[in-house]
């Protein structure tokens, strides 16, 4: 199964948005399924607060584990896990309008309100499975062409 498909099935499954992305990719760069399904645990919903998407966020921890600065010396590093960053984020916007949740959702996680009617209207079902996508779609297309 490819990595697209990965995600989306992690999410259907019930995962959060950044699990779902962090945790397809992530066996390709020595974590585990388990690791990534736990440090992608808090990110999910705009880290709960709407802010930029779980999706985004899970796939810009997958191009961390690929481009990432570890070394302090080495600033080649440093600047192209930037420019990664900025191209992912830029790519995702132009297909998707935004990469903030609460845009992409028409409400605000913050309150109680925004996740009731996300949740009544079945914004996690339709709207965050495609989202899941597009972002794992992105990521492939990237890693891709760079290897």
């Amino acid at each position: 199964m490819d990595n697209v498909s990965k995600a989306v099935q992690y999410y259907e499954n019930g995962y959060k948005c950044s699990q779902a992305v962090f945790a397809a990719f992530a066996e390709q760069f020595g974590i585990t399924e388990k690791q990534a399904l736990q440090i992608g645990s808090c990110f999910g919903g705009g880290m709960g607060k709407g802010e930029v998407c779980g999706a985004c966020t899970g796939a810009l921890m997958v191009l961390g584990m690929k481009y990432g600065q570890f070394d302090l010396n080495d600033t080649e590093s440093r600047a192209k896990s930037s420019s990664m960053a900025v191209k992912f984020l830029d790519e995702f916007k132009k297909r998707k309008n935004s990469y903030i949740c609460r845009d992409i959702l028409g409400c605000d996680l913050r309150t109680e309100e925004g996740k009731n009617y996300a949740r009544s209207n079945g914004l996690f079902g339709t709207l965050c499975p495609e989202m899941v996508r597009t972002a794992a779609e992105i990521l492939t297309e990237t890693l891709g062409g760079d290897e």
